[in-house]
């Protein structure tokens, strides 16, 4: 088997948000962060026959980088990497099971209050200007993307607008910026009150699960009506 360059980007990035890695059978990879708040999913081109395991995904990548063109030949225990036309061969043992971080289930997104779309642009130019400003949060609030340091009242603070729509609420929903770990792309954004985020690219088959920071809030909106007829 030879791992596409796509699957070799999801790899790398699935490597920041956890160095172990836990493969299942079939055309998905998915990763959980050590904190669990962190969820990742990747549909890939590669159909693996068997589960197997990694504990340090960097270490692996980095086996697979002595190979200009790797082919992977999968047994139970270990991987053999060999390069057609040398004779240059790596013996990579897989991890148990037991000592790996992996999802257990499937995720299920509670009621969503807001949805809007996240361009390759904007995600790169909140992120730069956090690290600009040296900064580790981010907070969408009232259709404005913000970074600031929500425990610091005179922090320096970075704003741009998003469109999200008619949403009859108040709300301010608190990340962490160093959770925001996704590939470079455009992205389908989902938020629920319940304290959950839910990013889909809308190029690759990548997605991720987010969790929102405690202090996050939504608030509806009353009806001035419903209220004059209380």
């Amino acid at each position: 088997m030879k791992l596409s360059n796509e699957t070799i980007s999801v790899l790398k990035n699935f490597s920041t948000i956890n160095q172990n890695l836990m493969v299942k059978a079939g055309k998905s990879i998915a990763t959980m962060s050590a904190m669990k708040n962190i969820v990742a999913k990747a549909e890939v081109k590669e159909d693996f026959l068997t589960d197997f395991a990694i504990y340090d995904l960097n270490e692996f990548l980095s086996g697979l980088s002595l190979f200009d063109e790797p082919n992977l030949e999968f047994h139970n225990d270990f991987v053999i990497i060999t390069e057609e036309g040398t004779s240059k061969s790596l013996k990579y043992w897989f991890s148990d099971p037991s000592v790996v971080t992996t999802p257990t289930k499937e995720i299920t997104m509670p009621s969503i209050e807001i949805t809007f779309n996240l361009t390759n642009n904007t995600l790169e130019e909140i992120t730069k200007a956090a690290a600009v400003i040296g900064v580790p949060d981010m907070a969408l609030v009232n259709g404005k993307l913000m970074v600031t340091d929500k425990k610091n009242n005179t922090a320096n603070a970075y704003e741009t607008s998003i469109d999200v729509g008619d949403v009859d609420a108040d709300y301010k929903f608190w990340f962490k910026v160093e959770n925001l770990k996704l590939m470079p792309g455009s992205y389908d954004v989902e938020i629920s009150s319940k304290k959950i985020t839910h990013f889909t690219n809308t190029k690759i088959g990548v997605q991720y699960w987010i969790a929102l920071e405690p202090e996050s809030t939504y608030t509806e909106k009353k009806d001035e009506k419903a209220e004059e007829n209380a």
